[in-house]
């Protein structure tokens, strides 16, 4: 009988994502537990910005009643090197599943690392903040130059799209990446494939930002979309994954789309209200583009060999991929010596609690099978 094996995981974040992956860990701690050499996942730690829960002895949670829990627990709340020596002195292997936006706690990701505490997470502030930040975090794991914990966050790009595993294989097998360019904003995709279809039409782009807004697909601050900054920190991530050693998000061009004079609203709600008095620079480039027959779209794009990266709008042909897209799909293309001049395409959702937590769970998968 093969042994079975215990490997704890800890939680930080339990908003969208967070608990679209608690369902999606719930459903595989269930299989793995039935599998022929067995594998007990078990929560040991959950939190969100003010509440949380831990178990001090390390016995799992009660995942059917960790929300209610959660909300009932007065236990301190632990600052990330606590929360380092803390996970540092469980009894097996732990992972820890990092589903904020916080930089704080990605600038902690080395120390965890250090300590044999592997990573995952669709947070993209640390892999795309400082590059020494980058090159210490890589330095420390294991799956880099390290013998620490792993760290994987393929959610990062494309939410569970293989975008990052993808692009980790062409350049592990030799393949000489050219060039990378797409739509890597769900937010992007959808306010363009609305402002400017193929075929023609769209509304106004005040309105169709208040559409996508009424949605739910921009943040709560259109600004954190239009600045492109979020699109800048994907390419960020791509860029130094094909071997660039870029900066920072802000070392490259990155066309913001907040008119000068909006710049200063102090509020959201402000910026919605004033967005319609520039409506005619927007009516402009479109009638540009549509006079050459062609859409205007929010790209990436990467050119590996001249070490040019940038990010804005810019005009393609109806009949190219970018164009085509749907909805909020993000498309990204790859351009490499094997494949020639007809790019590898990788296209869906590039959005959502459901598919980014796949992400998630598939980079647990993936600790899980080095931890063997």
């Amino acid at each position: 009988m093969p042994t079975p094996r215990q490997v704890y995981v800890a939680v930080i974040g339990v908003g969208g994502v967070g608990k679209c992956f608690l369902n999606q860990f719930q459903a595989l701690r269930t299989r793995m537990s039935q599998a022929r050499s067995p594998t007990y996942l078990d929560l040991i730690f959950v939190s969100r910005s003010k509440k949380v829960l831990f178990s001090e002895s390390f016995r799992p949670l009660n995942l059917d009643t960790i929300e209610q829990d959660l909300n009932n627990s007065n236990q301190p709340i632990l600052d990330a090197s606590s929360l380092v020596d803390y996970l540092a002195t469980a009894p097996e292997k732990v992972i820890l599943v990092d589903n904020t936006s916080s930089l704080d706690i990605a600038q902690q990701y080395p120390a965890f690392l250090r300590k044999g505490i592997s990573i995952v997470t669709p947070n993209k502030k640390g892999f795309s903040d400082s590059y020494e930040l980058w090159e210490d975090m890589f330095a420390a794991a294991s799956n880099g130059s390290g013998n620490g914990g792993y760290v994987f966050h393929e959610s990062t790009v494309g939410a569970g799209l293989p975008v990052l595993s993808t692009l980790k294989e062409l350049v592990e097998t030799g393949d000489e990446v050219t060039k990378i360019e797409g739509v890597f904003s769900g937010t992007m995709s959808f306010l363009f494939n609305s402002f400017m279809p193929v075929g023609g039409g769209g509304g106004s782009f005040a309105a169709e930002v208040k559409k996508a807004k009424d949605l739910g697909y921009t943040e709560p601050d259109p600004r954190d979309d239009l600045n492109g900054l979020d699109v800048a920190r994907k390419l960020t991530i791509l860029a130094r994954l094909a071997g660039l050693k870029v900066q920072n998000p802000l070392s490259f061009p990155v066309q913001s789309l907040i008119p000068k004079e909006l710049e200063s609203c102090s509020s959201g709600d402000e910026f919605m209200s004033r967005l319609p008095e520039f409506d005619d620079q927007m009516e402009k480039l479109k009638q540009e583009a549509a006079n050459e027959g062609k859409v205007v779209r929010f790209v990436g794009s990467i050119d590996v060999a001249s070490q040019n990266v940038k990010v804005g709008l810019e005009k393609f042909d109806a009949s190219h991929p970018i164009a085509a897209l749907k909805g909020s799909d993000n498309i990204i293309n790859f351009y490499t010596k094997r494949y020639g001049s007809n790019p590898l395409i990788i296209q869906g959702a590039g959005a959502g609690g459901e598919v980014t937590a796949m992400g998630v769970t598939g980079d647990l998968l993936k600790v899980l099978r080095l931890l063997n």
